[in-house]
């Protein structure tokens, strides 16, 4: 393509937006460097359980390669509405879920029924996004029409939202709110009373909440609660699910949405306009899956427990570093401020001189400035040799 086809781009796509997370992964790739020890994005090393994998092939042999219906594959849609009864108590009819190429899918899909892209920029509706956050909620609010407000939250608060912060960034505009527990970056488990304060202020204020429910079964500072479950809350609350850090299937783009019939129709005509619907081989995996749930899940969750209870003590016994215990989630929130360097300058150095790779907290909202995120998606024995290289540095004391 000729530079100046460029033209054709609407204004917004003409200059690419800064990512600081592409942009740590790229500068991991340029290293070329055979012993990299890599913690930066979050895809388990794990490969998917082969009684999924088998039975998503078998079921393709068998025919399973057409689309299916708009919303999802009947047996893959009434073995969730039969989960959501079993394991939370909670009534979901058939018109109430859409199967989506991802989580992150439905996420845009949410965010596009509920935002309103013709309205002019002074009108726009506002989405409040508790910071840090995961990087591809602003774009996906954006690319829909919307305005993200960011709400930071603090360590000295264990990264809990505060009700006069979340009071204070509300206006006329404020259309809904994301709620991600436990949340990427930090690892944290929003308490009971940090979500009934969410649903409270939702109800006094007509909000909706886009509840990002990845990492269900890695919940352990706190029992997982479906926000939807509290009260009066399933009304007003977008459910989006994902398959895949839960049975490490990041690579079948497979998950879900849940919610009120008319915001999962939208987002299901919508959806008919980009991909008609997901991936049927992919659906047939997630069937299995979800079948297989009470098998496949906790030894996967326990196995991450173990990897960040690991990774914590050995932050705890490196000088100039230190995060809050893990309480979920497969992510270390590691706050580097007594280096008296940027993130992006710490980052550099564990490249270069440990050949560790690291995200830099501004990747996940500008309160992220003197944080590095570490995804605990390699072994144990990769983790104390990681943390051996990073204390031979002279920023950590070596």
């Amino acid at each position: 393509m000729r530079e100046d086809a460029a033209r054709f781009l609407a204004p917004r796509h003409r200059v690419r937006p800064h990512s600081i997370l592409a942009d740590a992964v790229a500068a991991g790739q340029r290293a070329g460097l055979d012993d990299l020890i890599n913690f930066s994005i979050g895809d388990p090393d794990i490969t998917t359980d082969q009684r999924i994998t088998r039975a998503a092939m078998d079921d393709a042999l068998a025919g399973h390669t057409h689309y299916t219906a708009p919303h999802g594959d009947p047996e893959l849609v009434a073995a969730i509405v039969e989960a959501q009864r079993a394991d939370y108590g909670v009534d979901v009819e058939p018109g109430q879920v859409l199967v989506t190429a991802s989580a992150c899918h439905a996420m845009a899909l949410a965010c596009m029924a509920v935002l309103d892209p013709d309205l002019p920029p002074a009108r726009r509706r506002e989405v409040i996004v508790p910071e840090p956050y995961f990087n591809c909620y602003d774009g996906q609010i954006e690319q829909a029409g919307g305005v993200p407000v960011h709400v930071p939250t603090s360590e000295a608060d264990g990264f809990q939202l505060r009700p006069e912060a979340l009071e204070a960034a509300i206006t006329p505009r404020t259309r809904a709110i994301i709620l991600n527990t436990p949340t990427n970056p930090s690892g944290v488990c929003w308490s009971r009373e940090a979500q009934l304060v969410i649903a409270r202020v939702a109800a006094e204020h007509d909000l909706l909440v886009l509840a990002d429910d990845i990492y269900t079964s890695f919940s352990y500072a706190e029992p997982f609660i479906p926000f939807a479950t509290l009260p009066g809350m399933a009304e007003r609350t977008v459910t989006v699910r994902s398959f895949s850090k839960n049975y490490a299937m990041t690579g079948w783009r497979i998950g879900y949405a849940m919610g009120p019939a008319p915001i999962i129709g939208a987002m299901t005509d919508i959806n008919e306009n980009i991909v008609y619907t997901a991936p049927a081989p992919s659906q047939r995996a997630a069937l299995a899956a979800i079948r297989l749930r009470h098998e496949i899940m906790p030894p996967i969750a326990e196995l991450y427990r173990s990897r960040l209870m690991a990774a914590y003590r050995e932050i705890c016994d490196t000088p100039r570093m230190h995060a809050l215990e893990p309480g979920g989630a497969i992510y270390l929130w590691v706050n580097i401020a007594d280096t008296g360097l940027s993130s992006a300058e710490v980052m550099d150095a564990m490249l270069h001189q440990a050949h560790v790779l690291t995200i830099p907290g501004p990747a996940f909202g500008a309160s992220g400035e003197g944080y590095l995120r570490l995804a605990a998606t390699l072994d144990v024995k990769r983790i104390h040799e990681a943390f051996a290289r990073i204390r031979r540095m002279e920023i950590f004391g070596g």
